[in-house]
């Protein structure tokens, strides 16, 4: 399995379909984030997708026979985690991945934060080359994560 951020041609928003979630962990009480599987280019890719609550709620809802069982897994999960982070898997024969019949959602790639202070003044021209070097090492190292946001969740209708 690969990477979806791999298989990506550039970093433009973009569709995937044929979802299926294979874990969520509640990173804090706020923010959850869904492990998942998706089809792309014939292949079967993995990547993350950070989200807010709301928005784990809406894809449960979209779950098909399995989104009511679901949603009161993750309530009850909810309810009574103690520690954060906290995962909900969904590999196993009992517990198989949940597919997204029909859904396509718009991600949007994330990049790692920047530490890099770039007002600092005052360095002397060693210091200010040896960053130039490191520098342009991080700019080839610099890439998207595998982990998305939700630009929008949309459902293909039947004719």
């Amino acid at each position: 399995m690969e990477r979806l951020i791999d298989a990506l041609a550039d970093d433009a928003d973009f569709f995937v379909e044929h979802v299926q979630i294979t874990a969520i962990v509640f990173d804090t009480t706020d923010d959850v984030t869904v492990w998942a599987t998706t089809y792309f280019d014939n292949s079967l890719h993995f990547f993350h997708l950070g989200l807010q609550f709301p928005a784990l709620d809406l894809l449960l809802r979209l779950a098909g026979e399995r989104a009511e069982a679901l949603q009161e897994e993750v309530a009850e999960a909810l309810a009574t985690v103690t520690e954060w982070p906290c995962l909900l898997e969904y590999t196993t024969e009992e517990k198989p991945p949940v597919p997204l019949p029909n859904v396509a959602m718009k991600l949007a790639c994330t990049y790692p934060a920047t530490l890099v202070d770039e007002d600092d003044e005052g360095e002397s021209e060693a210091e200010e080359e040896s960053e130039e070097d490191e520098d342009e090492d991080d700019e080839e190292e610099i890439a998207p994560h595998n982990i998305f946001y939700l630009e929008g969740v949309y459902l293909r209708l039947e004719p």
